[in-house]
């Protein structure tokens, strides 16, 4: 819903998506787990679909990033130490609250990333279909 198409009910829509996209994205930034560029790209997909329809393609796109992260991984040889990252944060989560790790961070110079944008794509992709 675009405001060239609806009005000022389709720029509420665009502005209400990308607010959705900033408050849920903004804090995996925060915590330095995304980068800057995945918030602009979901920002600019909330402004495109709205947030209703958002938040169905951010459900579809931690389950398309967690399994790309863990096709990733063994391709790269570091499933065991991803799986491993992966509960230390979780124990971190239940022990610290949520603040960034010290090491499993994007800025960490150890870090191992992966492009998120193709997660985003499959989730907002999955968004139409399932609307």
């Amino acid at each position: 819903m675009t405001t060239a198409s609806h009005g000022v009910k389709g720029l509420g829509q665009s502005m209400g998506g990308i607010a959705l996209a900033v408050a849920v994205t903004g804090i995996l930034c925060w915590l330095r787990g995304m980068g800057m560029g995945d918030l602009k790209l979901c920002a600019a997909v909330g402004a495109w679909i709205g947030p209703a329809q958002l938040g169905m393609a951010l459900v579809a796109t931690g389950l398309a990033g967690g399994v790309l992260a863990l096709i990733w991984a063994a391709c790269h040889g570091s499933l065991g130490e991803s799986l491993d990252g992966s509960s230390d944060l979780v124990s971190r989560l239940l022990t610290k609250g949520i603040r960034p790790h010290p090491v499993l961070a994007l800025d960490h110079p150890s870090a191992r990333t992966m492009p998120y944008a193709p997660a985003i794509a499959i989730g907002t992709m999955f968004s139409f279909f399932a609307t």
